[in-house]
């Protein structure tokens, strides 16, 4: 197998995730980090192992693979509390993070916690089902200076459905679990690891999250939750002082019903500010407003905007926050949806065609991972050192760098330390030879 020789921070950070790992796999392990940052085409394991050098022993390889998968929670907490939190929450007083999930297509009928799941983005053809894994994924939120809101991933739960959870053997101990049950697995992992750092833990949440059994347990972790807030919610009004005299629990919610259709169609109480949108500033129409709700269970921050004629409602379960942190935090989730993208597009994400569940696991983690950590070391570089736009003159020079340019960026700094290596020393011939048959397969 081929070590690739990568830039002291990163292989700092590559040795650190091999130390979890028992010292039988921690050189694979190395070897197939490298060979998944210098796959290419179509994004499977054995182009991992492919760009990796392992050939006669690639079996070992898809088990560790599975160990992986299994120990993925102790390893994300590495990359966590290692790798990100300690080079980019300097400073910082709240931490933003953000779930949702995010479907893999997968083909083949043994391929083992794959199922039909809703499509959340049919297309042209309009497809309303997709059949593979669904992956309820938590990442960390962080403001780049110059590149706006970024989606660190570092952890996920593969949902499998109820029916195709009875049909995985019973070694696997794998249990069934809804996609809200693994949310608040996901959140008290976090508040967890991250309760002693004396920071205030926020969370942007899809809608579809935004439901009892999640509020609750992000309620008793103590982190505040952001969404959205559907049209029909069954609000309150605050409840009124109790009566002198009477004895028992003060009372939690109101009597008094809210419409919030009829809130939002009152003239009155809209105020206009402009508020730092999705790396713009924008002027919006506002109107924020106090109510209790069951599934929060008690009192949250309502802020409705308005546009033209539509009309959207958000809620915060910080009472105290104001309408630029609940605006600020909805705009911010956005950037998961781009990490989803990328992860498929850069990392090809459910392209490694393998069928064992946990297998599944490691490979989609390992993804989460590599993205993070390519995004941690190019975060403070400048944006000329990560684009080479040479090839290309019809693009625009000022544009921020992909993650794909990142990605391509390691790679050639990567490069870059294997020819200083290559050229130091005695065997210079030997050892340039030996690295262009390392390279000629990643090539032609």
């Amino acid at each position: 197998m081929s070590l690739w020789t990568m830039p002291p921070e990163v292989s700092a950070w590559f040795l650190v995730l091999a130390g979890c790992l028992d010292s039988r796999n921690q050189a694979r392990f190395l070897a197939l980090l490298g060979g998944a940052v210098f796959a290419r085409g179509r994004r499977t394991v054995t182009s991992w192992l492919r760009a990796a050098g392992i050939a006669d022993d690639f079996r070992p390889a898809y088990g560790l693979l599975w160990t992986v998968g299994r120990r993925a929670a102790q390893l994300a907490v590495v990359v966590l509390l290692r790798v990100a939190l300690p080079r980019l929450a300097a400073g910082q007083s709240r931490l933003l993070f953000a779930l949702d999930d995010t479907p893999t297509k997968r083909y083949g009928p043994r391929v083992e916690g794959a199922g039909r799941h809703h499509n959340p983005t049919p297309g042209p053809t309009d497809q309303k089902f997709v059949y593979g894994h669904v992956w309820v994924t938590l990442a960390w939120l962080v403001r780049h200076p110059r590149w706006g809101s970024i989606a660190l991933p570092l952890r996920a739960g593969l949902y499998v459905r109820r029916k195709d959870a009875a049909k995985l053997p019973p070694e696997y101990g794998w249990a069934f679990r809804t996609k809200l049950t693994l949310a608040a697995e996901l959140l008290h992992w976090l508040a967890l690891w991250l309760r002693h750092w004396g920071v205030r833990l926020w969370l942007a949440a899809d809608g579809a999250y935004a439901r009892r059994e999640v509020l609750r347990a992000a309620r008793r972790e103590g982190i505040v939750v952001v969404s959205r807030l559907r049209r029909d919610a069954a609000l309150r009004d605050l409840p009124g002082p109790r009566p002198k005299g009477r004895r028992g629990r003060p009372a939690v919610y109101g009597r008094n019903r809210i419409d919030l259709a009829k809130r939002a169609g009152q003239r009155r109480g809209w105020r206009e500010e402009e508020f730092g949108l999705y790396g713009r500033a924008e002027r919006l129409r506002y109107k924020t407003f106090l109510a209790t709700w069951r599934p929060a269970g008690g009192v949250i921050r309502v802020v409705l905007v308005r546009r033209g004629g539509a009309w959207a409602a958000f809620f915060c379960t910080e009472p105290g926050a104001s309408a630029a942190d609940v605006l600020t935090a909805v705009a911010d989730r956005a950037s998961i949806e781009q990490a989803f993208h990328d992860l498929k597009e850069v990392w090809g994400a459910g392209q490694q065609q393998l069928r064992n569940v946990w297998a599944n696991v490691g490979a989609f983690h390992l993804n989460l991972w590599l993205h993070t950590l390519v995004e941690v070391w190019a975060w403070n570089r400048r944006g000329g050192r990560l684009t080479d736009r040479r090839a290309s003159p019809w693009d625009d020079p000022g544009r921020r760098p992909s993650h794909a340019d990142r990605r391509r960026a390691l790679q050639r700094e990567s490069l870059r330390q294997e020819y200083r290596a290559a050229g130091g020393g005695r065997g210079k011939a030997r050892n340039y030879r030996r690295l262009a048959r390392r390279l000629l397969p990643l090539v032609i």
